[in-house]
This record gives structure tokens, C-alpha cells and sequence, in this order.
């Protein structure tokens, strides 16, 4: 991925968009921007937004997926975010959860650090590396246009499926979910029927 490439999609469009296409669906996030954009799409109470878990979303959306097979897992996050917890999809293709999709928004840039250029822009291509893992069904995209595609095989519940999602450098405003963590996961646990602990 270059620095800058020649078409990226609006991050808050994009995600707004899928969320819309995929009301059902139980959201992971990975923490900052992810966060920020799934939060300003409209808070949900099968929403779970990470705070302080760099590197944490796939794998807890693995579990996720594991523990509720009926249901669609969707995972956003950064391309940062992801780096940090690679090994993530070597378990997630040794697992091959049919209801988990992970969708990566990939800037090239460590957005919550000061924006200095992340490994794919530097050469890293994720879909390639996830496809290494075994994730056979990875691919990239640059617009909205794609949303209902990526939705349908969510739905479609068909394997874990990667999502490489080109979008521009910009930092939209902050949008901040709930950062009271027993809050959000007692309210997650009540969205999928289960008692509070």
C-alpha cells in the first residue's frame, strides 16, 4: 500500500454503511480510531468496544465467534491494531470460524501514536499475509460500494472471511464510547441473553 493511495474510502461512510447492511451482527472493536468510528455510526448494545487492548480485538472476537456459532462476528479495526496482534490469524485459520469476519481499516499510519506510517506502507500487505495464515477468503477494497459484498458473506455465516479496507489518512472528529469497561461488557452480555457476573 503506498502512503497515499489513489482511492480510499471515507472511513465513516464505510463503516456506517456496513453496520447498517449487518444490524444483527455482534461488533468487536479494535480500540481508538475503530472504536471512534463504529461508536459515531450509532452506539448498539451488542457493540464491545476495547480500550487498552492493542493487538486484543481479533482474538476476542475469535473467542466470540467460537461461543456463538449462530450468530455473525464482525471485527473493526486498524491496520496498527492488527500488526500488533497478527499471530491472532494464525489461530482464527486454524479454527476456521464460519460466522467471523475481520475487517481492517488500513490508513498506513499508527493513527493513535502521532500518525507516523504503519508497516503497510511500508510494504506489508495484510491480505497476503492473512492469506498465508490460511484465511482463503481475504481480500482488499477502497469504497462503500463493497458494504453489501462484505455484509452478504457475513450473513452467509461461509468462513472467516479478511477484509483489507483502503481508507484515507484523515482523523474525523472523536466520537467516544462508553469507556466504563464492566458497563460495556454487562451490557453486551445482556444483549446476548446471558447474566452479569
Amino acid at each position: 500500500m503506498s502512503q497515499n493511495p489513489a482511492k480510499a474510502a471515507n472511513r465513516r461512510q464505510f463503516v456506517s454503511a456496513l453496520l447498517k447492511a449487518l444490524p444483527d451482527a455482534l461488533v468487536v472493536t479494535g480500540l481508538g480510531s475503530a472504536s471512534y468510528d463504529v461508536f459515531a455510526a450509532g452506539d448498539r448494545d451488542n457493540n464491545y468496544y476495547l480500550w487498552g487492548a492493542m493487538g486484543g480485538s481479533t482474538s476476542l472476537a475469535l473467542g466470540l465467534a467460537l461461543a456463538q456459532p449462530d450468530k455473525s462476528v464482525l471485527v473493526i479495526t486498524g491496520d496498527g491494531e492488527q500488526l500488533m496482534g497478527i499471530g491472532s490469524l494464525a489461530t482464527i485459520a486454524a479454527k476456521q470460524p464460519r460466522n467471523l469476519t475481520i475487517v481492517v481499516l488500513d490508513n498506513g499510519h499508527f493513527g493513535e501514536t502521532g500518525m507516523q506510517r504503519s508497516h503497510t506502507s511500508l510494504g506489508t500487505d495484510l491480505v497476503a499475509v492473512a492469506k498465508g495464515f490460511g484465511i482463503a477468503d481475504a481480500y482488499s477494497v477502497d469504497s462503500e460500494e463493497h458494504c453489501g459484498e462484505i455484509a452478504s458473506r457475513a450473513a452467509e455465516r461461509l468462513g472467516p472471511t479478511f477484509v483489507q479496507v483502503r481508507i484515507d489518512a484523515d482523523e474525523p472528529p472523536r466520537a467516544l464510547p462508553p469507556r466504563d469497561g464492566v458497563y460495556v461488557k454487562n451490557r453486551f452480555r445482556d444483549a446476548l441473553g446471558l447474566k452479569p457476573f
